[in-house]
C-alpha cells in the first residue's frame, strides 16, 4: 500500500485494522493464558503474572530493532528506494536475532535471582514462577523475531499478512492451553507449564510460517541471510532510532516490577488482581498499539516523500480515531469492570471486588493512554523516538514514590492503582502538547 496518495483517514484505517486485529492477538495469547490458569488457581496466575514482567521487558528489546528497522524501511521506500530498505531489514533481522540469545541465556541462568526479587511470599507461587519462566526463556527467541517480521510488512504497507499469520498462532494457542494445562488423554497434566509451552510452540509455528510466507511469495524480508556480514553504519542507525523506544518500554517494565514488590506486599491475591487487570487494561493498550504503527508508517512514508501537509492531516485524523477508541476503553473498564473480571476468577470474590476497584481506576486514564500512543507513534514517523521516552520515563518514575505514598494511606492498595492512572493522563497531555510544538516547526 502507498501511503502517500489517496484519502488520508480511510488509508489509515484500511493499514491500522490489520495491525490492530495483529496487536490484540499478541494480547489475546497472555489473556488465554490467564483465563486457563485462572481456573487453575489464584496462585498460577500471580506466578505468571510476575514471570511474565520478563516477556514484557524482552518485548522492550525487540524495540531496539522493531522501531529503527520500521521507520527506516517506511522513510526508504517513501522515497522509491527499496534497495536500501532490504539493507535495513537483513541487518535488522541480524541485531535482533542476537539480542534474543544472549536474553534467552540470561533469563535461564538467573531464574531463581529473577524471581526472588519480587519478595513473594508463597513458596508454590514462587515454584511456579521459576518453572514458568524456565520454560519461556527457551523458546523467547521466536517472541523477537515474529515482531520484526511484522515490522518490516507494515512498513511497506501490506499488515493483512501478519494479522492472517498470527491469527493463526493464537487459534494453535488457545487449542493448546488447555491441553497442556489440564492435561487430555495419554497427555498428563502440567499445570502452569503447559501455558508456558503452549505460548513458546505457538509463537515458533507464527516464525516458521513468516519464513515460509518469505520465501514461496518473495516478500520484502525474503532475501534476508542471518550468517552475513553486518554493515555496522546500518546497525548504528537502527540502534540510534530503537534504543530511545526501548528504554522507555524497559524502564516501564522495570517501574513495573518494582510497584509489584510493592504490591505483594498485600499478599498474593493483590499480585493476581495486577496481573488480570493489566492484562484486560490491555486490549485498549495494544490496540492503541496497533494504530501507532499505522501512523508511524504513515507518517514515516510521507516524511520520506516530503510531504508535511498530509503528515499533519494524518496525525489529526489518526488521534481522532484513538480518542473515540479510549473513550470507548474508559466505559467499558467503569461500567463493565466486574463482569471482565469474573471471566478470570470466577471461583475468587476478593480477587473479583479488588479487581474491580483496579479497572475503575484504570477507566478513567485510557482516551490519554491513547493519545500517549499515537503521537509515540507519529514522534517515530519523523525520526525523533527521544521525547516520548523523557516524557515517559520521568512519569513512569513517578508512580514509585505516588505508589508508596498513596498505599500507606487509607487507600491501601488503591493508592497504587491511582498512581498508574494519574501518571498516565499527565503522559497523554503532554506529550500531545510536545508533538505539536515540534510539528510546527519540523522541516521534510
Amino acid at each position: 500500500m502507498n501511503l502517500t496518495e489517496g484519502k488520508i483517514r480511510s488509508t489509515l484505517v484500511k493499514l491500522a485494522l490489520p495491525i490492530m486485529g495483529t496487536s490484540f492477538i499478541q494480547t489475546a495469547y497472555n489473556l488465554t493464558d490467564i483465563m486457563w490458569l485462572g481456573r487453575l488457581s489464584t496462585n498460577a496466575v500471580a506466578a505468571a503474572g510476575t514471570a511474565g514482567f520478563f516477556l514484557w521487558f524482552g518485548a522492550a528489546l525487540v524495540m531496539i530493532t522493531q522501531v529503527g528497522v520500521s521507520v527506516n524501511v517506511a522513510q526508504y521506500l517513501g522515497r522509491n528506494d527499496s534497495e536500501s530498505a532490504k539493507k535495513y531489514i537483513s541487518n535488522g533481522f541480524q541485531l535482533d536475532t542476537l539480542i534474543a540469545l544472549l536474553y534467552s541465556l540470561f533469563l535461564f541462568s538467573f531464574r531463581h535471582n529473577i524471581i526472588g526479587f519480587f519478595n513473594l511470599k508463597d513458596p508454590e507461587v514462587i515454584q511456579m514462577a521459576v518453572d514458568y519462566l524456565t520454560i519461556i526463556s527457551m523458546g523467547i527467541t521466536f517472541h523477537f523475531l515474529n515482531p520484526i517480521f511484522s515490522a518490516t510488512l507494515n512498513s511497506s504497507g501490506n499488515s493483512v499478512t501478519p494479522f492472517k499469520v498470527n491469527t493463526i498462532g493464537l487459534v494453535a494457542n488457545i487449542i493448546l492451553d488447555p491441553i497442556l494445562i489440564f492435561g487430555l488423554g495419554p497427555i498428563p497434566t502440567l499445570g502452569i507449564k503447559g501455558a508456558a509451552l503452549a505460548t513458546i510452540m505457538s509463537q515458533f509455528f507464527v516464525t516458521i510460517l513468516f519464513i515460509i510466507i518469505g520465501k514461496v511469495y518473495n516478500t520484502i524480508y525474503s532475501h534476508v541471510v542471518l550468517l552475513s556480514k553486518p554493515n555496522i553504519k546500518i546497525i548504528k542507525n537502527i540502534t540510534s532510532l530503537g534504543i530511545p523506544p526501548f528504554l522507555q518500554t524497559g524502564l516501564h517494565a522495570v517501574i513495573s516490577m518494582i510497584i509489584t514488590k510493592i504490591i505483594a506486599q498485600f499478599g498474593p491475591v493483590a499480585v493476581a488482581v495486577q496481573s488480570i487487570g493489566s492484562q484486560i487494561e490491555s486490549i485498549s493498550w495494544m490496540t492503541s498499539e496497533g494504530f501507532s504503527s499505522s501512523i508511524s508508517a504513515f507518517v514515516g512514508q510521507n516524511y520520506g516523500a516530503k510531504k508535511l501537509e498530509r503528515i499533519k492531516e494524518g496525525y489529526k485524523q489518526g488521534i481522532q480515531t484513538l480518542g473515540g477508541i479510549g473513550i470507548l476503553t474508559s466505559l467499558l473498564l467503569i461500567f463493565a469492570a466486574k463482569f471482565l473480571f469474573t471471566i478470570f476468577v470466577p471461583d475468587d470474590p476478593i480477587a473479583i471486588q479488588e479487581g474491580t476497584i483496579y479497572l475503575k481506576i484504570l477507566g478513567i486514564s485510557q482516551f490519554f493512554m491513547c493519545i500517549e500512543i499515537g503521537t509515540t507513534g507519529a514522534f517515530n514517523g519523523i525520526g525523533k523516538t527521544m521525547p516520548p521516552t523523557i516524557n515517559g520515563a520521568i512519569l513512569n518514575l513517578l508512580r514509585i514514590p505516588f505508589a508508596l505514598i498513596l498505599s500507606s494511606t487509607a487507600l491501601g492498595l488503591s493508592g497504587i492503582w491511582w498512581s498508574i492512572s494519574l501518571s498516565s493522563v499527565l503522559k497523554g497531555i503532554i506529550l500531545f502538547i510536545w508533538f505539536k510544538f515540534i510539528l510546527a516547526k519540523v522541516e521534510v
